[in-house]
């Protein structure tokens, strides 16, 4: 098994882990009557800043789900899993990282580390896109 795959079957588990936190708080504010059940908003408005944040970082495993999984997927299934292996454990330490600064600050110092784990997410997959690219177009070529 690659770690390419583990890694993504385990980025998407982490952001489902976030979706179920997310929920459970939700779920049990309405059974104790602080917030009706329609009275959420996807941002979590109106919410603790925890709450906030936590939504918030969903979101970022959701919006980066498409670019660094299926880079990830891409690999797995054009069997260049190689390229992406040696980096992938770095990738989901760097996503986790920024998802629980995340989740305990939004101060300036935060959000300075949160950026460098996002950084380390990006330069990870702009090596990721051109290495697969030049290997997808030399064995199209």
């Amino acid at each position: 098994m690659s770690s390419s795959l583990v890694v993504l079957a385990a980025f998407i588990a982490w952001t489902l882990l976030l979706l179920i936190v997310m929920e459970v708080i939700r779920s049990t504010l309405v059974m104790r009557g602080k917030v009706p059940a329609n009275g959420f908003s996807p941002d979590n408005a109106g919410l603790s800043p925890f709450m906030q944040r936590l939504a918030r970082a969903h979101a970022n495993c959701i919006e980066g789900l498409p670019i660094f999984g299926g880079m990830l997927l891409i690999a797995v299934v054009a069997d260049l899993t190689h390229l992406t292996d040696p980096l992938a454990y770095v990738f989901l330490a760097a996503r986790i990282v920024q998802s629980l600064i995340h989740l305990y600050s939004i101060s300036p110092s935060a959000v300075t580390l949160r950026f460098s784990a996002f950084a380390v997410q990006l330069v990870i997959a702009v090596y990721w896109a051109s290495a697969l690219l030049m290997a997808l177009i030399d064995a199209a070529g």
